[in-house]
Formats: structure tokens, C-alpha cells, sequence
């Protein structure tokens, strides 16, 4: 029987951060070469302890969008976290269908391949950037067609996206203000597009007509959500941001197909440089709304561009392309959750960014660990 030894080393994140973003695949010289999604070594998250907590009052207000002032270059000076504040900022809480609220403290641990162990200002109209290059999805031979149909509407007002049989990522504050569960957030609800047929038109061909055909939401309840306390503790500024996503476990299948996640490249590895995501922006009420573009300005985790979107939106799993090499196939992975607007004072010029929250290996290791439940299904990012 072969055994793996768990620990973790004490000193600072430096040396742990610059680990976790060493790929073990490089970027190929070939003349054909494909964007191929590289391997990391992914750490191990584990719960230590659980405790109850009392139940929340559901009295915040749900913002659609999260503004920030603290652009890339604060984000860039900002210092390094130390092994104990990432500690912090990767426990979360649970909330359960009932009520009822638990908070998990946990560790975090290398494994080597040896077996050896280590260690602002707003303004009217935001997050449009001149032509809207948004496309809107009609019909239900796209709605209801993969990639499109992994996107599906949270009661709260945001976007989701479906990762696993019974799991939806999208964003934390869609669920937390920061300081305070949302109004709805007990009886959370996930909406699903499905046409809606009209009397007597059961098993008709209606996709000929020139007009879009008409769809409806269906609706499961959430049985439990997960927020890191990097959120809950940020209220949303600085740090917070970087910790924007929740991941909701629904009470029963979807039986659709979903799009798995994976450790976001640097944007260099992005083909084109660009991300794509979809989402129910609330200007255009009961569409889904795709959209792509390029990243302006990255940070280890955040993801600065200029993506046209408007609230609801919020919480789209952005997600690129690439060549899978252990499969010979190509492959879509959520690399990121849509976040919000930022207003940055570019060198004395304000200048506006949306952003999208990179899936680091920290916390690839984390969602996919709420996903399965098993850190042995969750070594390859």
C-alpha cells in the first residue's frame, strides 16, 4: 500500500505561490502548434474543523455588480498573503435549504510528485465600451446546445454556470454582500431555459417561424451554498474580489451536460488572448447573452478586460478553448467567474475595467473539493 505524506511548511506564500504557477506543460516551438491547456501541481484543501453558527437574518440587498477602486497596479503592490491569512480567506461557509449556517476551517498542503510533503466613481451607463459587441441567443437548437446551455439564472438575479451533475459556480456577492447574506439567498432557486410550447403545440415543429421562439425558466432549489470567507471577511474591497465566487449544490440533477473547470493560464496561453462567457444581462430580460474579448491586464487573481456586460451578468462562468493533450481532444474549462465593474485611475486617467476572478490552483483545489468531496479527484488543475 502505498502511503502520501500531507504537511505544509509555515514560511511565507512566496515560495508557495511560485510553485503553483510552474506548469509542468510549456508552450510548444512548433509551427503547429495549438493553445493547450497546461498541467499543474494542484495543492490539497481539506476541512480541520467545523463549527455551527447562527443563523443568518437574509437582510442584505442583492447588488448585481461589485465596483472597486483598487485596479491592477494596486493589486500588483499589494503584499503577499502570509500561509495563515490564505488559511483564512480559503475556509468558508455553508449554508444550508434550512437556515442553518456552518463556517470550516481548513489546511492546505503540497504534494510533490515524489510523495514528499511541502508547502469609486460611477457613471449612468457602465461596462459598455463603444460598439455593443454582445450577441443575444435565440432558439432553442442554441439555447439548449452545449456551451449555451451551461448557463442558467439564479433567483437572486445573477448568471451561474453548471460545473459538475448537481453544482452551479457563479459569484459570491450574487449570495453575500460581504457582511451579510441576501434577501432569497435561504430559498435560493436555479433557473433552467426550456421552451415554452403553446396549447396544443406539444411535439410541433415551431423552429421554421421567423420570430424567436418563446422560452421559460425551470426552477430547482439549491440545497446548500459555499462562500469563501476570503469574501465574506474582504466586505468586497481589495482582497475581497479576488474571492468573489460561491459554488451552489442544487437538490437534485439537471441531467444537462456541464462544463468542467480548470486552472486558469496565464493570459499570454489564452488563444487569441481572449475569454468568452454568457449571461442574463438585465437590459435584455429573459435572453442569454454571449459575448468574447481580450484581457487588457491580469493579476494572480483577477482577470482585467473591457467585455461588454451589464448587471446580471454577474456570476458567468468565463471560459476559453484550448487542446486537451492527455485526451487528443479540444476542450472548454471555466477559468474564471465574471465579478464586476472597477472605475481605475490610470496614471491621472480614469479608466474602466470589468473583471473576472481567475481559478487559481488554491482554489481549483477548493471548488473542485466541495464538487467531489475527495482530494484525490482534484490532483490535475
Amino acid at each position: 500500500m502505498v502511503t502520501r505524506t500531507l504537511a505544509f511548511r509555515m514560511a511565507g506564500l512566496s515560495a508557495l505561490i511560485l510553485l503553483l504557477c510552474a506548469a509542468k506543460d510549456v508552450m510548444p516551438s512548433s509551427s503547429h502548434w495549438k493553445p493547450t491547456w497546461p498541467s499543474y501541481r494542484v495543492p490539497v484543501i481539506l476541512p480541520q474543523s467545523t463549527l455551527n453558527l447562527d443563523k443568518p437574518q437574509f437582510d442584505a440587498e442583492t447588488k448585481l455588480e461589485v465596483v472597486s477602486p483598487c485596479g491592477p497596479a494596486c493589486h500588483k503592490s499589494s503584499p503577499l498573503p502570509t500561509y495563515e491569512e490564505v488559511k483564512n480567506y480559503l475556509s468558508y461557509e455553508t449554508l444550508y435549504a434550512n437556515g442553518s449556517l456552518t463556517e470550516t476551517e481548513v489546511g492546505i498542503y503540497i504534494l510533490s510528485n515524489s510523495g514528499e510533503g511541502s508547502q469609486g466613481k460611477t457613471r449612468t451607463k457602465r461596462q459598455i465600451y463603444g460598439y455593443d459587441s454582445r450577441f443575444s441567443i435565440f432558439g432553442k437548437d442554441f439555447l439548449l446546445n452545449y456551451p449555451f446551455s451551461t448557463s442558467v439564472k439564479l433567483s437572486t438575479g445573477c448568471t451561474g454556470t453548471l460545473v459538475a451533475e448537481k453544482h452551479v459556480l457563479t459569484a459570491a456577492h450574487c449570495i453575500h454582500d460581504g457582511k451579510s447574506y441576501v434577501k432569497g439567498a435561504q430559498k435560493l432557486r436555479v433557473g433552467f431555459l426550456k421552451p415554452k410550447l403553446k396549447d396544443g403545440s406539444k411535439g410541433a415543429n415551431i423552429t421554421s417561424s421567423a420570430m424567436p421562439e418563446k422560452m421559460k425558466f425551470q426552477w430547482i432549489r439549491v440545497k446548500r451554498t459555499h462562500v469563501p470567507k476570503g469574501w465574506i471577511k474582504g466586505n468586497a474591497n481589495d482582497i475581497g474580489m479576488d474571492y468573489d465566487y460561491a459554488l451552489l449544490e442544487l437538490k437534485k440533477p439537471h441531467k444537462r451536460k456541464f462544463m468542467k473547470i480548470g486552472v486558469s493560464p496565464p493570459a499570454r496561453q489564452l488563444p487569441g488572448g481572449r475569454i468568452h462567457f454568457s449571461g442574463y444581462d438585465n437590459d435584455r430580460p429573459g435572453n442569454l447573452v454571449y459575448r468574447f474579448c481580450d484581457v487588457k491586464d491580469e493579476t494572480y487573481d483577477l482577470l482585467y478586460q473591457q467585455c461588454d456586460a451589464q448587471p446580471g451578468a454577474s456570476g458567468s462562468g468565463v471560459y476559453v478553448r484550448m487542446w486537451k493533450r492527455q485526451n487528443h481532444k479540444w476542450e472548454r474549462k471555466i477559468i474564471g467567474i465574471f465579478s464586476g465593474h472597477q472605475w481605475v485611475d490610470m496614471n491621472g486617467t480614469p479608466q474602466d475595467f470589468n473583471v473576472a476572478v481567475r481559478i487559481t490552483p488554491l482554489k481549483y483545489a477548493q471548488i473542485c473539493y466541495w464538487i467531489k468531496g475527495n482530494y484525490l479527484d482534484c490532483r490535475e488543475g
